[in-house]
């Protein structure tokens, strides 16, 4: 028998929209979802790719503990029970701070990676939390929240009323978007394009988004802060400011034109590589424009100057006017944000509220930096990490010096992996527990609808049933969560969700100015539906939210109900001027000259001088390929999703490079083969991030038959941006030789 299901895809910040082909239990077929009110049908190759995800037999259906030395399988009462005593000893005889948390990037493509893993390292008191966010995004956070308060604040482009759109540091026609949920980014483009708007875009490499821009900008890896910077000198300089509408709730003004003052791109230019004349001509283009909007991703992210040109990517749009307006860049609403605050002041944005403990990293967002996991496990001395929960990351892969960090895990005192697959870190872990497939999963983009470009809501239950006696990712990270809270592997998982729902429903009937105040908690907590606790506390959050009844207060809002009425999902319209709404500073305003920033500039002026390396290193996206996690698929192995360093040819040609070369880098040496392209910037190559399956150990037969190499073992992880403690991963320096 076939049938059919919806599902949201899980596997990039798109969320598209899928129908499923299930037979004989097993899902066959994906393809684009026509109805979906945010996809429209689109579908990239990772998407159409699901089924040999959700079939992959190297996927584990069953745990694995570890026996004499061993990791075999076991039934899940024995891997919860193992699980219990080994995390026990350690809770015993160190505490919870003794135990450490890594939390990988699909965790904010699920339903329990975004409700349970929180829980967890609540529940233990630590401090010793680490994420792919510290390799990623985290200055875009720190970034916003000194602008605007709050550090999930995400200003995106509105890309489908624009003007002008400029990317800097980012690739969408191959990366579907980033921290810009927008499904089938490339045709948004291509619509741009179509109605006489204008793509500039910023990048080392001709890229395929480059090679579609009206204007490509090649600059030196790294000075992204130093160009934008100057494109700011030029506003000022030029007359070309104007905060429209927005004027009266920014302060700082002047100190930034202050700031701006050592950035002429007179003096900027040979450090950029990029001409005055061109950095003059891109701010009057910006400042011209009807609408435009700045966009910046992890290019500027994973650089020396972060958040600095995390920041300055705003600054650019405040200046402009493109702040909180139609065609600019404005703020999301998803439905299970808190509602909007009444304007005023807020509490403001601070780091640095404890240090890590060997090189006293300051915290961000109650983590500390990637880079400093492995240290905090192999430098003995008190508060030495003696265990660690892992979430479904590959740090070893995903993190600089890999190579440290896996001599690290095999010597931690007890380790516990909650992931699909036997990969380069879970390895080392004395209990695996797999989550079931994305079919037998549930979808709710709890964090990436804060990024839409387009208001929505979607959910999508399960499309197949767990395998008999087979719990689901959020009963397996609910049972992690008793054990810490010392209820036992075998209470009830309810319990979690119950103690949730009833913080938050007391919170929001203590609030005066919420829906529900002074209501009874039983009442609310009784009113809400749902087959699972997940489904509870997501109907707890959507009558809450922004669009929500308010528990009946709104006959016509939204409810977990009244969702699962839509299956294609609910347009909840394009996205509306909120800066009032959105603000937290103590000023109420936004405070577009921060202290720590305002501090920071002067790092990056003093930087303009130095002499530049010979060739620097970048990473770069494919289509079909996503991080460490998506190498395993068949279909999408192959072809040109290879692990090659791209080289100019003249830059070959000088370096006697043929068939491969050998690239050594602050952490360490590897051999890679030679790709030649005009596309890359002379004096920089590139490697593609996530591979290196060549560990022993592992069950990943697709991805350790072509396994590349890993690029982050040229990292030694001494390099960070100081503001937001994110990994220098882009303009690293390199030494190139031929391979013999």
């Amino acid at each position: 028998m076939t049938e059919t299901a919806l599902r949201i895809c899980p596997l990039c910040e798109a969320t598209c929209g899928l129908v499923l082909t299930i037979e004989a239990g097993r899902v066959t077929h994906a393809r684009g979802d026509a109805d979906d009110v945010f996809s429209a049908g689109f579908i990239c190759p990772k998407g159409a790719s699901l089924p040999g995800l959700d079939n992959d037999p190297d996927r584990l259906s069953r745990p694995l503990i570890r026996r004499d030395g061993e990791l075999v399988e076991a039934t899940w009462a024995e891997a919860f029970e193992a699980a219990a005593a080994g995390l026990g000893e350690v809770l015993a005889a160190h505490g919870g701070t003794s135990v450490g948390v890594y939390l990988g990037n699909p965790n904010a493509h699920t339903v329990a990676g975004a409700l349970y893993a929180p829980v967890i390292a609540k529940a233990l008191g630590t401090k010793q939390v680490f994420s792919a966010s510290t390799l990623d995004q985290m200055p875009k956070h720190v970034a916003l929240g000194y602008l605007f308060g709050s550090p999930v604040a995400f200003t995106v482009p509105d890309i489908d009323r624009t003007d002008h759109l400029v990317i800097i540091g980012a690739n969408p026609m191959v990366s579907n978007g980033s921290l810009a949920t927008a499904a089938d980014f490339p045709g948004k483009l291509r619509a741009l394009r179509r109605r006489g708007g204008r793509l500039t875009v910023i990048d080392p490499a001709r890229t395929r988004t480059a090679a579609l821009a009206d204007r490509h900008i090649a600059p030196r890896p790294g000075t992204d802060a130093a160009l934008l910077f100057a494109v700011v000198h030029v506003l000022f300089d030029e007359g070309l400011t104007d905060l429209g509408a927005i004027a009266d709730l920014v302060d700082g003004v002047d100190e930034v034109r202050a700031l701006a003052a050592g950035f002429a791109p007179e003096a900027v230019a040979e450090h950029c590589g990029v001409s005055a004349t061109e950095i003059r001509e891109l701010a009057r283009e910006v400042a011209a424009a009807p609408s435009a909007a700045v966009y910046g991703r992890i290019g500027t992210s994973t650089v020396e100057f972060g958040t600095l040109g995390s920041w300055l990517v705003d600054v650019v749009n405040v200046l402009t006017g493109n702040l909180d307006r139609p065609g600019g860049a404005m703020f999301p609403l998803g439905a299970t944000a808190p509602a909007p605050k009444k304007p005023g002041p807020g509490r403001g944005f601070v780091t640095g509220r404890w240090r890590s403990r060997v090189s006293g990293h300051p915290e961000v967002l109650s983590e500390l930096p990637a880079a400093a996991l492995a240290e905090e496990i192999d430098t003995p001395g008190d508060g030495r990490l003696k265990a660690l929960i892992t979430i479904a990351g590959n740090p070893v892969l995903s993190a600089p010096d890999g190579a440290r960090l896996d001599r690290a895990l095999a010597g931690i005192g007890f380790m516990v992996s909650v992931d699909p697959y036997l990969n380069e870190t879970t390895r080392h872990a004395d209990v695996i527990l797999p989550p079931p497939p994305p079919s037998a999963s549930p979808h709710f983009d709890f964090a990436l609808n804060n990024l839409a470009v387009r208001n929505n809501v979607r959910y999508t239950p399960p499309v197949l049933p767990a395998a008999d006696g087979r719990p689901d990712e959020a009963e397996i990270l609910s049972r992690i969560a008793l054990i810490v809270f010392g209820v036992g592997p075998h209470g009830d998982p309810g319990l979690v969700d119950d103690q949730i729902i009833a913080a938050t429903l007391a919170k929001a009937i203590a609030n005066p100015n919420s829906p529900v105040h002074g209501r009874p908690a039983e009442e609310l907590a009784a009113a809400l539906t749902g087959t699972r606790g997940y489904e509870r506390r997501l109907d707890m959050m959507l009558r809450l939210g922004p669009y929500g009844d308010g528990f009946g207060a709104d006959p016509d809002g939204l409810t977990l109900a009244r969702l699962l009425q839509a299956p294609h999902g609910i347009d909840l319209g394009p996205l509306k001027p909120r800066l009032a709404q959105v603000l937290s500073t103590p000023s109420g305003k936004v405070e577009l000259a921060p202290g720590p920033l305002v501090a920071d500039s002067a790092r990056l002026r003093e930087s303009i001088g130095r002499t530049a390396e010979a060739y620097v290193l970048i990473g770069r996206r494919h289509l079909r390929s996503n991080n460490s996690w998506m190498h395993n698929v068949a279909t999408l192995t192959g072809g040109t999703n290879t692990c090659t360093l791209q080289v100019h040819p003249e830059d070959a040609a000088e370096l006697g490079l043929t068939d491969a070369a050998k690239v050594r880098g602050p952490g360490g040496e590897l051999i890679a083969p030679v790709e030649l392209t005009a596309d890359m910037r002379r004096g920089v190559v590139s490697l593609p991030h996530g591979w290196g399956h060549d560990r022993e150990g592992t069950r990943l037969g697709v991805a350790a038959a072509e396994p590349g190499v890993n690029v982050n073992q040229l990292n030694d992880g001494a390099a960070l941006d100081p503001l937001s403690g994110t990994a220098v991963l882009n303009g690293i320096p390199v030494d190139i030789a031929p391979a013999g």
